[in-house]
């Protein structure tokens, strides 16, 4: 019996780190759209040229 539910709690562990690792995954892909788009969409700055995040 003791392999049994040892078994089942690996499985169910396993199953929980790989739901906690996709949604890890979304979100990283979230912010990545994010970053590019405010990359892509940024005010322009004085000069008519467009604005940096950096001062370097």
């Amino acid at each position: 019996m003791l392999p049994v539910v040892l078994v089942l709690l690996l499985a169910l562990a396993l199953s929980g780190a790989g739901i906690a690792l996709e949604t890890l995954w979304w979100i990283a892909l979230i912010v990545l759209a994010v970053r590019l788009l405010g990359f892509l969409v940024r005010p322009a700055g004085r000069g008519g040229r467009s604005g940096h995040r950096y001062r370097w």
